[in-house]
């Protein structure tokens, strides 16, 4: 049974650690995509307002 025990919190560090790194690349991911489409909708925001100007 102790065996069974020590194997079982190794599973858990385990699983807890990838379910960080996970979260980590999750995390890192969103910000470039926010990064790289903030451009886009700037764009679009004076594109919008170049529209409402020219009406």
């Amino acid at each position: 049974m102790k065996a069974t025990k020590t194997n079982t919190t190794a599973i858990s560090k385990l699983v807890a650690r990838f379910d960080d790194e996970l979260m980590e690349i999750l995390l890192e991911d969103l910000r470039n995509f926010r990064a790289r489409n903030q451009f886009r909708k700037n764009n679009q925001q004076v594109a919008a307002q170049q529209t409402l100007k020219a009406a």
